[in-house]
């Protein structure tokens, strides 16, 4: 076999066995996450995630918001979660969504945190649905609908938010019955969007 085709041969099999490689660093790198193995999953998350893959950048920037194996960074959080939340990681854009709420790693803006938690929220994260229902509710970076609010915390209810079943409660008693009427016929009728929709009750990857 000609040196140039054996070269190409071994290129093609290294191209082909990368997504399991990266796969398998992954998990490993999960796991030795929820271990408190902090080092090691650093280790197996880097090269992941500056290779592109947003599970590995979501998980990377856990951990300089938290400051597990790296100094704390806020900043350094969000440019892991900006780069995750691009990659459709609903996790991420929930995450960026509050980091823009609180003004952590980026200057506080609601409409930002109401975007990303719009975009997780419809693919049916039930943390997002549950913080974009407080938005609606209080009026932040968007005009207060009691309406809207009580569609996302009924969503966010069904899909597991352990706060979200008494917060619907709550907002109910200040609601006319059309509009709770209103409110459940919108929760009735929304679907998650795009393939990567998930809720609380998904894998740790979702």
């Amino acid at each position: 076999m000609p040196i140039t085709t054996f070269r190409t041969l071994v290129a093609t099999l290294l191209l082909l066995s990368a997504p399991c490689v990266a796969v398998a660093g992954f998990k490993e790198g999960l796991s030795a996450y929820y271990f408190g193995n902090y080092a090691t999953a650093l280790k197996e998350f880097r090269p992941l995630a500056e290779g592109g893959q947003p599970e590995a950048q979501f998980y990377l920037g856990v951990m300089y918001y938290s400051g597990k194996a790296v100094p704390q960074d806020y900043a350094e959080a969000v440019r892991w979660y900006r780069a995750a939340a691009e990659g459709g990681y609903p996790r991420a854009m929930s995450n960026l969504g509050w980091m823009y709420s609180r003004g952590k790693g980026v200057r506080q803006d609601y409409t930002q945190a109401l975007r990303w938690y719009q975009s997780a929220a419809e693919k049916g994260l039930a943390e997002a649905q549950y913080n974009l229902g407080v938005m609606y509710k209080e009026g932040y970076g968007v005009p207060k609908d009691y309406t809207r609010a009580h569609m996302w915390f009924n969503l966010a209810a069904v899909n597991g938010h352990e706060h979200a079943y008494n917060a619907r409660l709550a907002l109910s008693k200040s609601m006319t019955p059309r509009q709770i009427d209103d409110a459940q016929n919108l929760a009735k009728d929304w679907k998650p969007t795009g393939k990567e929709a998930c809720h609380a009750s998904s894998s740790s990857i979702c």
